[in-house]
C-alpha cells in the first residue's frame, strides 16, 4: 500500500464475500460471487473514466481472470501475483480437504518447500493466526469465459514460486495451468525469487514490483 500510495496510485484493497464479515455464511458462496463483486466494485471506480488495474494473488488471479473477461473495457491492466487467468472449465483448486463448506489453511506439511520459501517459524505462526478458511465452491467452482477481447487485456505476471523462465517453458509444453496466459497478446514478467506469498516474506519488494508493472 504505502509504495503503491508513493507512487501516485489510489489502491483500493478488497475483501472478497465470504472473507470478512460475512465468512460465517462462507460456505454458501461461489467463485461467481466473487467475481460478481469484484465486478461492481470495479464498475463503481471506473465511473469517472480513471483506468483501472486490478491486482489478485493466488486464487485472487483466478478471481480477477473472470473479471476481466466479464468487463475487458474497464480493466486498463491485470496485474497476477504468482498466478495467472486460468482458461475454460479449469478451478483454482480441487484437491484441498474441505471442512463444513470450506477450506482452512492446510497444515505446512501440504506445501512445497518452494512455497515457503522465505517465511520463517515466527511468519508461518503470524500467517496462521491470521488464516481465514476459503468458500469451497471458490476453489472448486469452474471457471467460465466468454469475451476474447480479455486476451488484449495488458497483463503482468510476478513470478515468485517459479520463475518467468520456467513458466515460459510450461507455456512452450501447452501445460494447462498457463495455457490462457499463452494466449495474451502483451503479457510481461516481473521475477521476484520468494515462495509463494511475497506478501508476507518481501512485502516492500512486491509493492515495487506492483508499481513497475502499473509503469
Amino acid at each position: 500500500m504505502p509504495a503503491l500510495e508513493a507512487a501516485g496510485h489510489e489502491p483500493i484493497p478488497f475483501t472478497l464475500p465470504g472473507m470478512g464479515a460475512d465468512r460465517a455464511d462462507a460456505a454458501a458462496v461461489t467463485l461467481d460471487d466473487q467475481v460478481d463483486a469484484v465486478v461492481a466494485a470495479l464498475d463503481e471506480a471506473a465511473v469517472d473514466g480513471s483506468p483501472v488495474a486490478l491486482v489478485g494473488h493466488s486464487g485472487g488471479g483466478t478471481v480477477i481472470g473472470v473479471v476481466t473477461d466479464r468487463r475487458p473495457e474497464l480493466v486498463a491492466r491485470a496485474v497476477y501475483v504468482d498466478s495467472g487467468p486460468l482458461a475454460e472449465g479449469g478451478s483454482i483448486n480441487d484437491e484441498l480437504p474441505i471442512e463444513e463448506g470450506v477450506i482452512p489453511l492446510p497444515d505446512w506439511g501440504f506445501f512445497e518447500e518452494e512455497e515457503l520459501a522465505g517465511l520463517d517459524p515466527a511468519a508461518l505462526d503470524a500467517f496462521r493466526a491470521r488464516s481465514i478458511p476459503t468458500p469451497a465452491h471458490v476453489a472448486n467452482d469452474a471457471v467460465h469465459l466468454g469475451d476474447e477481447r480479455r486476451w488484449t487485456v495488458p497483463t503482468v505476471v510476478v513470478a515468485s514460486t517459479m520463475s518467468s523462465e520456467l513458466l515460459q517453458q510450461l507455456i512452450a509444453k501447452d501445460h494447462p495451468y498457463v495455457r490462457e496466459i499463452a494466449k495474451l497478446h502483451q503479457v510481461r514478467y516481473i521475477d521476484l525469487p520468494t515462495g509463494h506469498w511475497p506478501q508476507f516474506s518481501r512485502p516492500a519488494d512486491l509493492g515495487a514490483a506492483i508499481v513497475d508493472a502499473l509503469s
